[in-house]
């Protein structure tokens, strides 16, 4: 009997329970070999920690899935809020752990590109930003067909940030940062979408894409990619 793996590939059901924590927006998400079944998102500020489960519960219901059907977890592995990252993180680090599923880590960049795509045929390049106080901003750059043009990294907006590339390349600078970008990038060649985040239905490809390829990452040592060095602080006693 001759086996034809490829085929086994397109009929196996391989569902991927997504969450991105990594802004304002809380949002979960299940995509069955890529495609979107079920979403729930929530845009209250400061109340992942309180929800983050019971949206998990939810769109599981939603799918008509259990949590041990999933066959992978995908989180949002940032840049964005720390205390955000850090409750993605904690809750699919523990449900992994305790279905022994393999965890799936996107950039949250990336995802906000791959959001963008069907808003970005006329442009050549996109660039996902989230504010990162101040005038600094988490950027990365990608092509109008979702790849990597430059590497992700904090960056202070100029009057001369992104001047080379403007001078004959449309961009779309989209997310909370963009915000900043707008009254300083003064060219016809610069295009912005305001209130745009990103959101763990945007991260079904992407996931897949990872799971067929057994792109995991080691849930016992895995990390938020905060892009900057994580402080806290502390009172100082005299």
């Amino acid at each position: 009997m001759i086996l034809d793996t490829q085929y086994l590939i397109l009929t196996t059901q391989y569902s991927i329970l997504s969450v991105d924590t990594s802004t304002q927006v809380c949002s979960v998400a299940i995509h069955i070999n890529g495609n979107l079944v079920a979403n729930l998102e929530t845009y209250k500020e400061n109340s992942h920690s309180e929800n983050l489960t019971l949206m998990i519960e939810q769109v599981c219901r939603f799918a008509g899935i259990s949590l041990s059907d999933v066959s992978a977890f995908a989180l949002a592995k940032g840049p964005g809020s720390y205390t955000g990252l850090r409750i993605g993180c904690s809750a699919l680090k523990g449900l992994c752990f305790a279905l022994d599923k393999p965890l799936i880590a996107i950039s949250t960049l990336q995802v906000m590109a791959y959001g963008l795509l069907p808003m970005a045929e006329s442009m050549d390049l996109v660039c996902p930003m989230i504010d990162a106080r101040r005038m600094e901003v988490y950027q990365g750059l990608f092509s109008n067909t979702g790849e990597v043009s430059e590497a992700e990294k904090p960056l202070i907006i100029e009057e001369n940030s992104f001047t080379e590339l403007l001078r004959n390349r449309k961009i779309l600078f989209a997310g909370s940062g963009s915000d900043k970008c707008r009254p300083v990038l003064k060219s016809d060649n610069a295009f912005f979408l305001s209130d745009y985040h990103p959101l763990a239905k945007n991260m079904g490809s992407l996931a897949h894409k990872a799971f067929l390829k057994n792109d995991f990452v080691d849930v016992a040592y895995f990390e938020p990619e905060y892009l900057k060095e994580f402080y806290t602080s502390a009172k100082v006693l005299s």
